[in-house]
C-alpha cells in the first residue's frame, strides 16, 4: 500500500519573513493551513526547488511561447503596419535577432508600452489586435476571480462544480501571509501574498497566487481561461515570475515542491538553474547529474546523507522499507518521528517541567508537577502538546502556535 506522511500546523500572524525561513525547510502553505511532507515516509516525496533568478537561460520553447503570445496579441496588421510606420534600426533588428531579452519580452505586447503612432491612411492611433494588460493586487477575492477559478478547475482538473463554494477558494487562494506594499520613496520591496491579473480586452484570463519574500518570488498557484490553453499560460506566468523577480531585486524563484515522479510536474525541471533543498541537511544541490540519477533510481534522495554513509563506508540506505510500519505505528513518538521544530528528548530533558503552560481549546493550564496533571515520566513526548513552546523550538514558537 502506499503511503504518505506529513506534519500541518495553522497560523493568521505569518509574516514574510517568517515563511521565507520555512519555506528553507521544505514547508509550504495553503491559506493559512502550513505543511510539510516527511519525505523518507512518504511513496511521492515532495521536494522543495527554487531556481537562481540571475542565472536563468530560457530554453527554445520558453522563448517561443512568450513570442507565440505577443505576436497573437499584437496581431499581423499591426505588425505589418507598426514595421512600416515605427521602423526599427539595423542594430535593433540584429540585436532582438541575437538576444532574447526576457524583461523586454515579457511587457512587448503590454498595452502601456504598444507604440500607436498615428496611420496616416485611416487618421486614427494604430491600435493592437487586442489589449492585454497586467497587474499585481492584493489577495482579495472576487467574483471574476471566483468564477474563473471553478471554470478551470472544472475544464483541466475535472473536478465537479459542486466542489467549490467561495468561502472554500478565500480560505485556499485569499487568505495568504501578510502585505507590505512598496515604498515609491525607498528600496523597499513588495513583501507577502499578492495576485498577478492578466486581462485580454478588459477580461480577467489568468490569476497567479504569489508570495513575495524577502530572499525571492514563490509560486503558490495559477489558474486561467481554458479557452487560452493553447497559449501555455502556465509557461508565461512562470517567465513573467522569474522577470518579476529580476525587476524587484529579489534573489530567487521558488516553483512549489517537484515530484520527479510525477510527469506532470517534469516542466518545473525545464527552468534552469533549478536547485533542490536537501531534505536534511537544507542545503541545495542542482537538479541534474548525481541528484537526477539517483532520483531515477530512487524516490528518496539525500545527498547530504549519502556523501556522511560513504565516508563512513556505508552503503546507500533510504530507510523506505520500513515506512508504512513507522507511519501506522500509533506508538511511535514526536520524538521518533523527528518531527520538524520539535525539541529532541534530550533537550527537553534539560527543560524545567515542574510549572509548564498547556493551550487547550483557547484556556492556558498550569500544569504542575505532583498535581496529577503532569508528571516527568519515561516518554514525556505523551504528556507534551506538540504546539506547546516546551516543544516547537523557540525561534518559532510564537508563529506555529
Amino acid at each position: 500500500m502506499e503511503v504518505s506522511a506529513a506534519y500541518y500546523t495553522s497560523s493568521v500572524s505569518v509574516r514574510p519573513e517568517h515563511y521565507d525561513i520555512l519555506v528553507n525547510r521544505g514547508w509550504r502553505r495553503s491559506g493559512t493551513l502550513y505543511y510539510k511532507q516527511n519525505l523518507p515516509r512518504s511513496c511521492c516525496p515532495h521536494y522543495t526547488i527554487r531556481l537562481e533568478a540571475p542565472a536563468f537561460k530560457p530554453r527554445k520553447d520558453q522563448r517561443q511561447a512568450v513570442n507565440r503570445w505577443n505576436k497573437f496579441v499584437l496581431g499581423p496588421e499591426y505588425i505589418r503596419r507598426a514595421a512600416y510606420l515605427c521602423p526599427k534600426t539595423r542594430e535593433e533588428k540584429k540585436r532582438r535577432k541575437c538576444n532574447f531579452d526576457l524583461l523586454t519580452a515579457v511587457h512587448e505586447a503590454e498595452y502601456s508600452n504598444v507604440k500607436r503612432p498615428i496611420d496616416p491612411k485611416t487618421k486614427k492611433l494604430l491600435e493592437p489586435a487586442h489589449r492585454f494588460e497586467v497587474n499585481i493586487e492584493g489577495d482579495s477575492i472576487s467574483q471574476a476571480k471566483f468564477d474563473l477559478f471553478v471554470k478551470y478547475q472544472t475544464k483541466i482538473h475535472k473536478e465537479d462544480v459542486s466542489k467549490w463554494k467561495q468561502k472554500d477558494f478565500k480560505r485556499f487562494l485569499c487568505s495568504g501571509i501578510k502585505r507590505s506594499p512598496a515604498d515609491a520613496k525607498s528600496a523597499q520591496r513588495k513583501l507577502g501574498s499578492w495576485h498577478q491579473c492578466y486581462r485580454l480586452d478588459g477580461k480577467l484570463i489568468a490569476v497567479a497566487v504569489l508570495d513575495l519574500m524577502p530572499s525571492g518570488v514563490s509560486s503558490v498557484y495559477i489558474f486561467y481561461d481554458p479557452d487560452y490553453e493553447q497559449w501555455e499560460l502556465g509557461k508565461l506566468s512562470a517567465m513573467r515570475e522569474i522577470a518579476l523577480a529580476l525587476e524587484g531585486s529579489y534573489q530567487y524563484y521558488y516553483m512549489g515542491y517537484y515530484i520527479h515522479t510525477c510527469q506532470k510536474m517534469r516542466y518545473k525541471g525545464a527552468f534552469r538553474p533549478q536547485y533542490v533543498l536537501d531534505p536534511e541537511s537544507y542545503t541545495w544541490d542542482p537538479l541534474d547529474g548525481e541528484l537526477t540519477m539517483k532520483l531515477n533510481e530512487r524516490r528518496y534522495v539525500s545527498l547530504s546523507r549519502d556523501r556522511r554513509l560513504a565516508a563512513q563506508g556505508q552503503p546507500e540506505s533510504t530507510e523506505l522499507d520500513s515506512a508504512e510500519e513507522e507511519i501506522n505505528d500509533e506508538e511511535m513518538s514526536l520524538f521518533d518521528l523527528h518531527m520538524p521544530g520539535v525539541m529532541t528528548l534530550d533537550e527537553v530533558k534539560t527543560l524545567d517541567l515542574d510549572h509548564s503552560l498547556l493551550l487547550v481549546q483557547g484556556s492556558l493550564i498550569h500544569m504542575m508537577a505532583g498535581n496529577g496533571c503532569l508528571s516527568i515520566t519515561p516518554n514525556p513526548s505523551k504528556v507534551l502538546s506538540p504546539n506547546s513552546p516546551l516543544c516547537w523550538a523557540r525561534k518559532f514558537s510564537r508563529i506555529v502556535r
